[in-house]
C-alpha cells in the first residue's frame, strides 16, 4: 500500500500539485481495505515486480481489458519496474484472447504509456483539477 500512496504523492506531483483535494481524492481507495480487496479478489489481474525483497511495482488489470493501476516505488523509478509491470498485464490480457486494452493515463505517465504503443482514444478529461487521458493499445490477437 505504501508502494502505491508514495508513487502518487511523490511522482505524480506534477498531476495533483499537492492540492489537498486533488490528492485527497486520489489517495481515498488507496487503503489497507481496499487492496486485500484487490488482491483476494480472483477477476482482478495482479502483478508485482520485485527487486531483492522490495516490491518495487505493481499493476493491475479487470479480465476484459481495462489497465487499472501501473504504479512504481519511487526509489525505483526509471529502472524498467513501470515496462516489466505493464508488459505483464499485457501478456496476460493476450493469452486471455483480449485484443485491445484501455487505460486513463495521468499527465505524468502519458508519454511513457505512448512510448509503449498506446494511443489516446480521446481528448483528455479534467476532474479534481487533473488531467486523465483515455488511452488504448492494439494487442493483436497473439496467443
Amino acid at each position: 500500500m505504501a508502494l502505491l500512496r508514495r508513487s502518487i504523492i511523490e511522482l505524480c506531483a506534477s498531476d495533483h500539485k499537492s492540492n489537498p483535494q486533488a490528492l485527497d481524492s486520489w489517495l481515498k481507495n488507496k487503503t489497507s481495505e481496499v487492496y486485500f480487496d484487490w488482491i483476494t479478489n480472483d477477476q482482478l489481474i495482479k502483478f508485482v515486480v520485485e527487486q531483492g525483497e522490495v516490491i518495487a511495482g505493481f499493476g493491475m488489470a479487470t479480465a476484459d481489458g481495462e489497465v487499472l493501476l501501473n504504479y512504481v516505488l519511487p526509489d525505483f523509478r526509471f529502472n524498467g519496474v513501470s515496462k516489466l509491470v505493464l508488459a505483464k498485464i499485457e501478456r496476460s490480457l493476450i493469452n486471455r484472447g483480449i485484443e485491445e486494452a484501455q487505460l486513463w493515463s495521468t499527465e505524468t505517465a502519458h508519454a511513457f504509456y505512448r512510448s509503449r504503443g498506446w494511443v489516446d482514444r480521446g481528448a483528455p478529461e479534467m476532474e479534481n483539477g487533473m488531467r486523465s487521458y483515455p488511452m488504448s493499445k492494439s494487442l493483436g490477437s497473439e496467443s
